[in-house]
Parts: structure tokens; C-alpha cells; sequence
């Protein structure tokens, strides 16, 4: 590779195909080229699981190339079968709004975007709205125009259709159009913004690869793909799930506190590759760190949670969850920084069930996880494992602080404040 952005790109972990490697370098060494990646407004916030797209948007526009973010407002309304067992929750249009709206945001503590009213430098990132296009087609002319492009037969031979298939799982026809949808926004932004390229995971080859074949039959254009690896953590679990559930980027949704752990409990055989992919720290001080063994290999992910949390919620944050988490493990003393959430006195005075409190406090995703939580010994009240998931929590268990302290596990606290 002789572009910075492929030769980066590989060093760090990022690429598992491409469709043409060569053409790409050398169109690549001639900035600014212009590359997308789509992001279908699912849920108020993406997860971890969405920060290797992130992250290789701020690579590109960091090696002098034009970043577009997509918002899928009309994908999302059919929905993306890849890797699904089965069909999308539908969503209104409402709830797909309300979920652009929070999706958003992160993206400007990631790439830089030109100021409200400015024209901004030639790699300035631009956040576009499918719906701006998709929404107008007319049924008829599209098919007419576009649908003869696609072949059903090589349709039913890609992977996230014929896995569907084989595990006999239904797929309906509002689905099996979304690789004819994401294949025209390909050729859409090539058209309004000299797009070339585009990027996502390696679930999403076959579309990509449908949107290049389309650019090739009705524009005429070169247009190229890039994917990066699946990525599973160590013992095979997704990225950006745990068992306690998504680990997401809005702090309205996961403290940086509890993110900051997240990253702090990667397994030991992650943590050179997660360095590569998640932090901007130089190739030769990742090899140093992930050579480290034993004990002090904490050392390297505490370098990493820094680093990814910085990124995500600012150096600030990133400092201050640090700060609790030590003080909270490994100098056994003080609370303060916790997740905490108010409880109203007079709720406390008449007692809450234990199981309720943690649903109430996030440490439990529903009453019967909580319920199972406490059974199975992980539920403590002021670092005192609790008796019963019935047992009642009031007033008179505040600490000395004025809180209740509950914890789920070793590594997984909130603190009760009376309101």
C-alpha cells in the first residue's frame, strides 16, 4: 500500500476486503477522495459495536479525505437482514427520528465537521439523510430503471440471505429490497458528492459490492469497497454486548464511568488488537504494552480504557472514572463518581424490595435478572452480600455518606441517594 490511509488502515487492523486494492491506493494517494459509511437509526444510540466504522471514518479524514455519515431515515424503515435471525422491530417515523436525533452526536467527538454557516475545508465531514432521497422514488420508474440491475438468483447466493434461508427463517420482500436500497445510495452520493467509496463491516460485502456494480451499470463510475473484519472478542462474545448489555456511546445511556470499565475488563488476548483499533496511540507503544504479561497487563488496559473514553466522553471524564474506579478497587475507600440515581425519601421510608432497587438503579436490565442476580450471590448492599431478592432496603441502610451502595458483582456499583 502507498496511500497513508490504506497503509494506516492495514497496520492498525481495520481492512478484511476490498474490491479492488490497487485502483483504491492509487486513488487514494490523490486527496481528498470521498468515502461513506451507513448507520441505520435502530436505537437512540450506537454501541462499541459500531466504533470500528467510527474510528476508521476519523482515519480516513485524518489521512486527508473526505468522511460522509449516512443516517439510514429510509433504510430503517425496511430494515437490514444481514446478520438477523429475523425481521427488524418495525419503527414509525417518529421513533426513527428520535433515534437520529441521539445518534448524532457522537459523531462530532469523532470527525470534524464544518461550523454552522461556513463552507468549510475540502475534508470537512458531511452527515446526510437517506430519507432525503429514498423517501421520493417513485415505485414504478425505480423498478424500472434500477431493478433490472439485480439479479435474484445472485441475490439468494449471498451470505446474509441464503443463512436466513437455511435456517428456514422467513424474508420477507420489504426486506429483500434493502440491498437494492443501499446499492442505489451508493450511486446517489456518487452523483451529488463525487462519493467513490464505501466502507462498513463484513456482514455488509454484498450490498457494498451490489452499490459498486450498480454505480458500474448505470454511471458509468469506478466506485470501490472496503470492509473490516467481524470483530468477536476473545471468547467469541459481539462487540459492544455483555452480558449486562449494549455498551453504549451516549452517556445518558452508559455512564463514563461504566464504559470506562467496560473497556478496563477486556480480556487479556484483546488488548493489543483493541489498542490498534480503538486508541490513536503509536503502532510501537501497542507492541509494548500487549508484550506486557501477568499482572501487568492491567497496566495496558487501563492505558486502554483512557484512551477509548477520552475519545468518547473527553479526557476529563476519562480521568474521573479512572480515578473512581481506583479508588474503588484498589484503595477500598471512597464512593464518590459512582453511577447514582435518586429514589424519593419517602419511597426509602416505606421500604423497596432489594430486586426493584437494582432494576431501578440500571444494575439489572428487568426485576426477574435482578432476582436472579441476588439468588446467585452477585447482589451486595454497602459491600454486604444481600439475603433474599425480597429483602427490604430503607433508610436505615444509608451509610455513613448519606447513600446506599449497591453492587452487582465486583465491578458493577450505584449509589442510592435519597431525594
Amino acid at each position: 500500500m502507498k496511500s497513508d490511509f490504506l497503509k494506516i488502515a492495514q497496520a492498525r487492523g481495520f481492512i478484511h476486503q476490498c474490491t479492488d486494492n490497487d485502483a483504491l491506493d492509487a486513488l487514494a494517494c490523490q486527496p481528498p477522495l470521498t468515502a461513506y459509511i451507513g448507520f441505520d437509526c435502530t436505537a437512540p444510540s450506537l454501541h462499541a459495536g459500531s466504533l470500528v466504522s467510527i474510528m476508521l471514518l476519523r482515519l480516513f479524514q485524518q489521512t486527508g479525505h473526505k468522511p460522509i455519515v449516512l443516517m439510514g431515515g429510509g433504510t430503517t424503515k425496511v430494515g437490514d437482514p444481514s446478520g438477523k435471525d429475523e425481521a427488524r422491530k418495525f419503527l414509525s417515523d417518529k421513533d426513527i427520528a428520535a433515534n437520529m436525533a441521539g445518534i448524532k452526536d457522537v459523531f462530532a467527538k469523532y470527525l470534524k465537521f464544518a461550523s454552522d454557516g461556513q463552507e468549510g475545508a475540502p475534508t470537512d465531514a458531511l452527515m446526510v439523510n437517506n430519507a432525503d432521497w429514498l423517501d421520493e422514488l417513485d415505485y414504478i420508474p425505480f423498478l424500472r430503471d434500477y431493478g433490472k440491475h439485480f439479479s435474484v438468483n445472485r441475490m439468494l447466493g449471498l451470505e446474509s440471505v441464503k443463512a436466513r434461508l437455511e435456517r428456514e427463517q422467513p424474508l420477507s420482500f420489504l426486506e429483500f429490497n434493502y440491498m437494492v436500497l443501499q446499492a442505489y445510495d451508493f450511486v446517489e452520493l456518487a452523483r451529488r458528492y463525487d462519493c467513490r467509496l464505501q466502507m462498513g463491516g463484513s456482514d455488509q460485502w454484498g450490498n457494498i459490492v451490489s452499490g459498486v456494480d450498480l454505480g458500474r451499470r448505470v454511471e458509468n463510475v469506478d466506485l470501490f469497497g472496503l470492509t473490516t473484519p467481524l470483530l468477536t472478542t476473545a471468547s467469541g462474545a459481539k462487540m459492544g454486548k455483555t452480558a449486562d448489555g449494549a455498551q453504549w456511546l451516549n452517556e445518558d445511556m452508559l455512564s463514563a464511568y461504566d464504559y470506562w470499565q467496560y473497556w478496563r475488563n477486556t480480556e487479556d488476548a484483546d488488548v493489543g488488537r483493541f489498542l490498534k483499533l480503538f486508541t490513536e496511540l503509536p503502532l510501537d507503544e501497542i507492541a509494548r504494552l500487549d508484550a506486557l504479561g501477568g499482572v501487568e497487563i492491567n497496566d495496558a488496559k487501563k492505558v486502554l480504557a483512557d484512551q477509548a473514553t477520552a475519545l468518547c466522553h473527553g479526557e476529563d471524564a476519562a480521568k474521573a472514572a479512572r480515578q473512581t474506579a481506583e479508588k474503588t478497587f484498589e484503595e477500598g475507600g471512597q464512593d464518590e463518581g459512582l453511577p447514582s440515581i435518586e429514589v424519593p425519601r419517602a419511597a426509602l421510608e416505606n421500604g423497596i424490595a432489594a430486586f426493584e432497587l437494582f432494576k431501578q438503579s440500571g444494575l439489572a436490565q428487568s426485576n426477574g435478572e435482578a432476582r436472579r442476580l441476588i439468588k446467585g450471590g452477585g447482589g451486595k448492599i454497602n459491600d454486604t452480600a444481600i439475603d433474599a431478592e425480597t429483602q427490604t432496603i430503607t433508610l436505615a441502610d444509608l451509610n455513613n455518606d448519606g447513600v446506599i451502595k449497591l453492587s452487582a458483582g465486583k465491578k458493577r456499583h450505584a449509589l442510592i441517594r435519597p431525594s
